[in-house]
């Protein structure tokens, strides 16, 4: 049993798996958001996403790093920030475009490992897709906030920062492609 539970349900995926729970709490959050709700959710949003690093630092730390958590810790990621942001499409807070090339971009690149695995070539996550998440996550917060506080237009923050989240999530999912392409040059080789 021992054995098993390392594998299964040890604390990082159990924090994993409270962070793809928390995917429906937000969709209730956003349906129709006022001033006090959109604040709330960008305050639940922001904690839910602090603990991807706690799920993390606890796999690492405790030696639980697993195939359940390597699967598990990037579905939340993905499951959280197409929620929030398909969640905004209807508010009027991002354009329906943008968040449908960064999904489709989510999509071709899942199905790119999923190609490169079975070749037998490991695809791992680069440096720039982390970014990429982090930069996502920051846009978003203040895209939740939407109204102005302390004299700041969260809106105009949020869609700037949107801006930088799209062209990082594009140029990150192309450099995936090559990546994969130069591997099965090499391979070739």
């Amino acid at each position: 049993m021992g054995a098993g539970r390392r594998e299964g349900l040890n604390l990082p995926n159990s924090i994993s798996l409270i962070r793809i729970g928390a995917a429906p709490v937000l969709v209730l959050m956003l349906i129709s958001p006022g001033k006090g709700m959109s604040l709330a959710a960008a305050a639940f949003f922001t904690l839910v996403c602090l603990t991807d690093w706690l799920d993390g630092y606890f796999a690492r730390k405790r030696g639980l790093v697993t195939s359940l958590g390597k699967f598990l810790d990037p579905l939340a990621d993905k499951l959280l920030i197409t929620t929030a942001f398909i969640m905004l499409i209807p508010l009027g807070r991002v354009p329906a475009w943008v968040v449908a090339l960064m999904i489709g971009r989510e999509m071709a690149v899942t199905g790119l490992r999923a190609v490169a695995a079975d070749a037998g070539v490991v695809i791992a996550a680069s440096r720039l897709g982390k970014w990429k998440t982090v930069v996502q996550i920051v846009s978003i917060v203040p895209l939740m906030i939407h109204y102005p506080y302390f004299g700041l237009d969260f809106h105009l923050v949020g869609s700037v920062l949107l801006v930088a989240a799209f062209l990082l999530t594009m140029w990150s999912g192309l450099d995936y492609f090559i990546a994969f392409f130069r591997s099965g040059r090499q391979a070739g080789n």
